[in-house]
């Protein structure tokens, strides 16, 4: 079988096309390509049938793990796939421990470290208790993130575009440095002991919540991430579609009650939109992969992301 390589404006991005017996599948060709051209490693491409003319629905990507007899007629003797150069790619794990590290890092820095002298204060800083423990609390809380990712988290994609590294970096790292700058500033007002122990208490329950629940999305997929969808239940899952955003959101509603800065309030505002966001699509996905139709299993009806409100 002769496959013919094509961008999506037509250009032959392989000359001459690749030789493959029909019972080749999707990976050997990526290999294929790859062998030609260096640079296109397998997580770099991705291959989707072409479109007939006249047709604007959404293009059929193939899967690595499938043969190409999938897709093509194994009698055929030409066929033709468009190819997307994805550009370079990292690792889901390696973006996340990327973006988790810095305010790892960065935060203990302004707790432990004469940094406010370079802003002018010259003043001896005096700790209070609360921003101690949400300096544990922040750290905590990411140490987690990176455990997690390592050793809980199992993903759909293998890999991620290598500029949303740089881009969730800038989000997480310049979130951090504000936060930490504020937190633990010489001038900064503590609420009181009363308040501060009610909010860390409230995010410590929920970020344990939010540990369950990413076990609890754990068990949902193969080892390999190619488990597809299935309604998540048990836990807070019975009444909230994304409960792992949940308990995310509100372990930071813990964490700004306790701490009182509008830096906090700001990266709350900000997560709050951006998970809210995914919840929604999500949500979307779930209700529509099971509306209850040809043997399907009926969506329950659930709050999307932020109970009672939302």
């Amino acid at each position: 079988m002769k496959i013919t390589v094509v961008s999506r404006s037509g250009r032959e991005i392989i000359k001459g096309g690749i030789e493959l017996d029909a019972s080749a599948t999707v990976s050997d060709l990526q290999l294929a390509i790859h062998s030609r051209i260096k640079k296109l490693y397998p997580a770099r491409q991705r291959l989707t049938l072409p479109l007939q003319t006249g047709e604007h629905k959404k293009p059929v990507a193939l899967n690595s793990a499938k043969g190409l007899s999938d897709y093509f007629d194994g009698n055929a003797k030409s066929v033709t796939v468009v190819f997307k150069d994805l550009g370079p790619q990292v690792s889901y794990r390696t973006l996340f421990f990327c973006e988790y590290l810095g305010p790892l890092v960065i935060y203990p820095i302004f707790y432990f470290f004469p940094v406010y002298k370079y802003f002018g204060y010259e003043e001896k800083r005096v700790i209070h208790p609360v921003q101690t423990y949400a300096m544990y609390y922040w750290c905590f809380h990411y140490f987690k993130r990176i455990m997690e990712t390592f050793f809980i988290h199992r993903f759909s994609h293998a890999t991620s575009p290598l500029s949303n590294v740089f881009r969730n970096c800038a989000y997480y790292w310049t979130f951090g440095t504000y936060i930490a700058y504020y937190v633990n500033h010489p001038l900064y007002t503590p609420v009181s002991e009363l308040q501060w122990k009610i909010g860390f208490g409230f995010g410590l329950l929920c970020q344990f919540s939010n540990l369950y629940c990413h076990i609890i999305l754990k068990n949902l997929r193969s080892s390999d991430g190619n488990g597809g969808y299935q309604i998540p239940r048990g836990f807070l899952f019975n009444i909230v579609t994304c409960a792992n955003y949940t308990t995310e959101i509100y372990q930071w509603v813990g964490f700004n009650v306790a701490t009182q800065t509008v830096a906090g309030y700001l990266f709350l505002l900000a997560a709050t939109i951006i998970m809210s966001n995914w919840a929604i699509a999500k949500h979307r996905r779930l209700k529509k992969l099971f509306d209850g139709k040809e043997g399907k299993a009926k969506y329950p009806r659930r709050w999307v992301i932020l109970p009672p409100f939302f």
